[in-house]
């Protein structure tokens, strides 16, 4: 990461539509940030809370695809991209276009989860191509990160639920194999999710973004982050300061974790 901000993380940073008003303050000092992540910002880093999201915090999964989860744990990329191809574990399956997989660098150290492809996405095959995508390419960008550049990006489910509307519980068990082997194989240094239905799916446990922002969960064993979704970003402009505040404390948690640092107890 830079230590200041260049002309492209500023370009990036008004793309966003958060320009000079998005300010990064530390606890301890309230000193502000314009556009710019603190690079020392270790102390204010609070203590990981493990949070377990074991096979037992779920339901066993169905795949009408022929495929059970044990397979599925031991699947390599292109058998698991085939199998969630033809997937057919839940409702979603016959209206879908396309399913989306999910996209990126398999050695990445980021991995970003959203919900669930929309309809751009399930036009295209590929995660977060419409406004979304590029609010949250903008976001990428103004950290110095890039999609496909040590970072992988995938949805909570594979398939589009009718409407946009929330994947259901079924649907997200149905699914729920294949993100964890997908998870598996990349081996991600840190997680961050993408809105509540990617946090309460990956916690395993219901709670709002608000009491999840700022501390540093784990999803077996993983550093976790949540922070919010960019398509609610879309709709709720004032909240995108918080999100520049969640990006930077990814930053710093990266950093901590290149370093060596515990995050985790």
């Amino acid at each position: 990461m830079s230590g200041k901000p260049d002309s492209r993380r500023e370009e990036m940073l008004r793309e966003m539509g958060i320009g000079p008003v998005w300010k990064l303050r530390t606890p301890e000092q309230g000193r502000e940030h314009d556009g710019e992540c603190e690079q020392s910002v270790e102390s204010a880093v609070p203590v990981a809370r493990e949070i377990d999201a074991s096979p037992a915090s779920h339901p066993p999964s169905p795949t009408g695809s022929g495929h059970e989860p044990a397979s599925i744990a031991k699947m390599d990329w292109p058998a698991l991209q085939a199998s969630v191809a033809s997937c057919v574990a839940c409702g979603l399956y016959a209206k879908r276009n396309k399913t989306v997989f999910g996209v990126g660098d398999r050695n990445a150290d980021w991995l970003f989860v959203g919900e669930g492809p929309g309809a751009e996405e399930d036009t295209q095959g590929e995660p977060f191509v419409g406004q979304a995508g590029v609010l949250l390419d903008n976001m990428l960008a103004a950290i110095d990160l890039k999609r496909g550049a040590n970072v992988y990006i995938a949805n909570i489910v594979k398939c589009r639920p009718p409407g946009n509307r929330n994947p259901q519980t079924e649907e997200a068990h149905a699914c729920a194999p294949y993100l964890q082997r997908q998870i598996e194989l990349i081996r991600p240094k840190l997680i961050v999710a993408l809105g509540k239905v990617a946090a309460v799916n990956l916690l395993g446990r219901d709670a709002s973004i608000a009491s999840l922002r700022g501390e540093v969960h784990a999803y077996r064993g993983i550093p976790l982050i949540i922070t919010y979704h960019p398509a609610y970003l879309l709709r709720t402009l004032p909240d995108k300061a918080k999100a520049w505040e969640d990006l930077c404390f990814a930053v710093s948690t990266m950093q901590r974790l290149q370093s060596g640092t515990a995050v985790a107890n």
